[in-house]
């Protein structure tokens, strides 16, 4: 075909594809399979799908717990929130504990723990292929510290990093790690960490370049003082957004933050002393403190009946909750009225959050082929180390 058409009208075509077709097209010819796995060309089918209208892709991403075992499902973000499709999760069923650090342009962060030691992936289930990450020199068991992590895409250098915060008894912030795809490797991150700590297993926020948290201090009273803390993915650089003047004496368990729209980030409040109140607070401009705007505020006495659970934004704006046993719901924050879906996700719903799928990791992973392949990578993560797979800058 390529005899036929220039290469350039093949790669306006192509970038139109969904992920699914691309992949299929690989096999078409070794010339088609080169320009497809091309870095550059999956970076411009990705700004492609970032780019169409949010109606052309509302997907959301599922995570569940089913019988012992964890489930991805895609649904569209429409009114009737129907599933697109379950993906093929074959890969950590037989790790004892995992949790998702996060998600961006299609890849998934995963940390588990099946030898007492820090183990990362990154996981694209659109294409099936993964790759496994070499160790920190990082201390991940301590009784005196404790550990987070951010992900996310720097667009400066086209690169996925992954940071690793270490918090010292006392909360102190240790100095952090950050992980290079594009160099395959661990370094110290240089910058100066601001004297806030993050509490223990606390899901980062990534916005805008910059993955965020609660950070916190003690005060001398007994108090504390919280503010945002961010860290620049391609600047490597903290920095502190100030909180709501109600928000910033409170404890900080009982503040999470969460990505408000495609550029911002939301506050959720949640006050267990006179019945449970819950406030949402959502940053209409980011990095303004002066846009901080509460957005919703829901009260219940009554302790016996089931509080709604708020897992994030649709597209449309709309608060995406879990209701009474574990149903799917919206709140339009307009009306302050709740929509059920008549979804079932039940109890075991972990996280739900935006998904593109894309071809990150196309040009550089291994497919996905049984659980005895993973455990494998898992096991010879050391032997990566010792080979020159990390670098760490002291």
């Amino acid at each position: 075909m390529s005899d036929y058409l220039p290469v350039e009208v093949i790669l306006e075509i192509l970038k139109r594809l969904p992920v699914k077709s691309l992949v299929k097209c690989r096999s078409v010819c070794k010339a088609w399979n080169r320009l497809i796995s091309d870095p550059s060309f999956i970076s411009t089918h990705l700004q492609a799908s970032l780019s169409r209208p949010p109606a052309d892709t509302p997907f959301l991403l599922l995570r569940c717990l089913k019988n012992g075992r964890e489930n991805y499902f895609l649904h569209y973000d429409n009114d009737g929130f129907d599933e697109f499709k379950q993906l093929q999760f074959p890969v950590f069923g037989c790790v004892s504990y995992s949790i998702v650090v996060g998600s961006c342009n299609g890849l998934i962060c995963l940390s588990f723990l099946p030898h007492d030691v820090l183990n990362f992936v990154f996981w694209n289930p659109s294409i099936q292929k993964y790759i496994s990450l070499p160790q920190p020199s990082i201390c991940c068991y301590s009784h005196d510290v404790h550990l987070n992590f951010g992900f996310g895409f720097d667009s400066r250098t086209n690169d996925y990093k992954l940071l690793v915060v270490g918090v010292e008894k006392g909360d102190n912030l240790i100095q952090p790690y950050l992980f290079s795809l594009n160099e395959n490797c661990w370094k110290r991150v240089v910058a100066v960490s601001p004297n806030y700590a993050v509490e223990a297993e606390i899901s980062s926020t990534f916005v805008n370049g910059a993955v965020h948290w609660l950070g916190y201090q003690r005060r001398n009273n007994g108090g504390f003082s919280n503010t945002i803390l961010g860290f620049d993915l391609s600047d490597e650089e903290f920095f502190e957004i100030n909180l709501p003047e109600s928000l910033i004496g409170l404890c900080p368990m009982d503040l999470s933050t969460m990505k408000y729209g495609e550029s911002s980030i939301a506050v959720l409040k949640r006050d267990w002393e006179d019945g449970e109140l819950l406030e949402l607070w959502v940053m209409k401009e980011y990095g303004v403190v002066e846009s901080w705007t509460k957005v919703l505020t829901l009260h219940m006495v009554d302790q016996s009946g089931w509080f709604p659970r708020v897992l994030g934004f649709r597209n449309n704006g709309e608060v995406l909750l879990q209701v009474d046993d574990g149903e799917m719901a919206s709140l339009d924050l307009n009306c302050q009225q709740i929509e059920p879906h008549g979804v079932e996700v039940g109890a075991g719903l972990l996280s739900v959050g935006s998904y593109v799928e894309s071809l990150a990791l196309l040009d550089k992973a291994v497919d996905v082929c049984s659980v005895s392949d993973v455990n494998h990578a898992i096991d010879s993560s050391d032997s990566d180390e010792s080979s020159g797979g990390e670098s760490d800058v002291t």
